[in-house]
């Protein structure tokens, strides 16, 4: 709760469940969502199968939802931040930041830049297991999509990086102008939902 408080005011969901079957784009990290939250699996299901959004999941292990993912990753356990961090370096080193939405909604963003740039994608590959064209196509997947919604559960919290891990990805939906928009926005999965 910490990670999300400190960046939007709540440790809450930015969205509500039903928004997630409007997300061009679902990146769900650190969740076994169909086996822990299934009505949440089931509506992330629906909207690959139903209404085409891009899925991508990223944990060391195979989940059920790997089955439907457009991009599926199994990261070394324990890199998640090094992952963020990658995708966020290729949207800033790419060109894919919304800058409108970081000129007019956020603060710091140079300082931000200036503590991912060490994560290219060939170094996140090193730290991660996952390869940097694949780091590249998530980080444009996600930065390209008109709706994406972020989806993350314990296997991103309970580590000594936990509260740095959701940081990470607010700052995935901030320099995306990802956030404070329908079917848009970073959804811890906890039991406060």
């Amino acid at each position: 709760m910490a990670g999300l408080a400190t960046a939007f005011g709540s440790g809450a969901m930015t969205n509500s469940i039903e928004e997630l079957a409007d997300a061009d784009v679902i990146f769900v990290i650190g969740s076994n969502t169909t086996e822990q939250h299934p009505l949440i699996g089931m509506r992330i299901v629906e909207a690959v199968q139903k209404k085409g959004a891009k899925l991508i999941v990223a944990d060391p292990r195979q989940i059920r939802l790997s089955d439907f993912a457009t991009i599926d990753v199994r990261l070394t356990p324990g890199t998640n931040l090094a992952f963020i961090n990658g995708i966020l370096n290729v949207i800033v080193t790419e060109g894919l930041a919304n800058k409108d939405f970081i000129a007019a909604r956020t603060e710091g963003y140079e300082e931000f830049k200036t503590s991912i740039l060490e994560f290219t994608p060939e170094k996140t590959e090193e730290l991660t297991g996952i390869p940097a064209a694949t780091i590249r196509e998530i980080a444009h997947t996600f930065a390209k999509a008109k709706n994406a919604s972020i989806v993350y559960a314990m296997g991103i919290t309970q580590h000594v990086t936990g509260t740095d891990n959701v940081k990470a990805l607010a700052n995935l939906a901030l320099i995306t102008g990802q956030i404070g928009k329908e079917a848009s926005g970073v959804n811890p999965l906890r039991g406060q939902n």
